[in-house]
């Protein structure tokens, strides 16, 4: 089963499941802002991604800023449990297939595991 971590009001988010719709896939859509992920989630996404928990943050959004985020001593429970609390600072879209993920960024990255 095909999972994508959505954000209906994100373009490349809208784009990467046309994609997997284009591919005959439907996939369960995951709205993250409405249905946050727990701390084990976004551990084990990181996991499939072979990423740190730094990147699939959005470093650019203001719950990063206000709330120094940026900090290099913070550690990685700290910055799961930002996550936790402030949906919006995880990457988007996040695409699972079984035990492979990848963001779509650029949308057409997630062809790599389908």
């Amino acid at each position: 089963m095909v999972k994508i971590y959505h954000n209906p009001r994100c373009s490349k988010s809208r784009q990467t499941l046309q994609i997997l719709t284009d591919k005959n896939i439907e996939p369960e859509i995951i709205d993250y802002l409405n249905s946050p992920l727990d701390k084990g989630q976004l551990q084990q996404l990181t996991q499939m991604l072979n990423c740190s928990v730094r990147e699939i943050m959005r470093t650019s959004e203001a719950d990063y800023k206000d709330n120094g985020l940026k900090n290099n001593e913070l550690s990685d429970d700290e910055l799961f449990d930002s996550i936790v609390k402030w949906p919006k600072l995880l990457q988007r879209p996040i695409v699972v297939n079984g035990t492979k993920a990848a963001v779509g960024r650029p949308p057409e990255s997630v062809l790599d595991i389908l």
